[in-house]
């Protein structure tokens, strides 16, 4: 008899068992079994679901991103389908074409979770694609412990969460639309002239350099 709340899933052949409700992502994660993934946040509902790197293939659904759909009783998930491998190289490929890769120079160096993923995902910068135009705009390090690069930010949206959802103070969100989308402070005020109370919890949710700690504080 099957437990009330728990349903059974097959994930690469393997057979799973998680809560009603839950995500593929989660439950995949739970049983060991990985999927790539920068965005994701446990808590977050709606999932934030902007990365698009965990795609994967349901059957009678097709290719679905993992962060997003939710289980169901009897459930069989391929996390590595031609497919969904085929959009997750592309949706890396765009995030690192759009990328500053100053990694020699960059303080997190060999540390950056989004450089570790593309290495264990084997993608590299796309050489077929045209390098994206872009603004560079300033670093901000006005604040007393925290330097906020808006060059390299992902927009993978996870601080804006952190600052919203956890903390309840707003000093970042996004703005503009389309190719043109990037992370701002309120008004575009310096970071250290912002409502950041420096919890540093972006900072630890961070995947790239867009927020690190002062070398001093680091």
């Amino acid at each position: 008899m099957a437990e009330e709340g728990v349903v059974e899933i097959t994930i690469d052949g393997q057979t799973v068992k998680t809560t009603e409700g839950e995500k593929i992502l989660w439950a995949a994660l739970d049983a060991g079994i990985e999927i790539p993934h920068l965005c994701a946040i446990r808590e977050a509902n709606p999932p934030l679901g902007s990365c698009r790197l965990c795609f994967v293939e349901v059957d009678g659904k097709g290719v679905v991103p993992s962060c997003i759909e939710p289980v169901s009783e009897g459930m069989v998930v391929h996390t590595n389908g031609e497919r969904a491998l085929a959009l997750r190289r592309r949706a890396m490929e765009l995030l690192l074409a759009d990328h500053p890769l100053e990694c020699k120079d960059c303080i997190k160096q060999g540390k950056c979770e989004f450089l570790q993923l593309a290495v264990a995902m084997k993608v590299k910068r796309p050489k077929h694609l045209r390098p994206f135009p872009r603004q560079e705009l300033p670093v901000d390090d006005s604040h007393p412990r925290i330097v906020f690069d808006p060059n390299k930010c992902i927009r993978c949206g996870k601080c804006v969460w952190m600052c919203q959802q956890k903390v309840d103070f707003v000093p970042f969100d996004f703005a503009y639309k389309g190719y043109e989308m990037r992370l701002t402070t309120f008004l575009g005020k310096p970071l250290g002239q912002s409502t950041c109370i420096g919890c540093e919890a972006c900072v630890e949710v961070c995947p790239v350099a867009a927020l690190y700690f002062k070398k001093e504080d680091a």
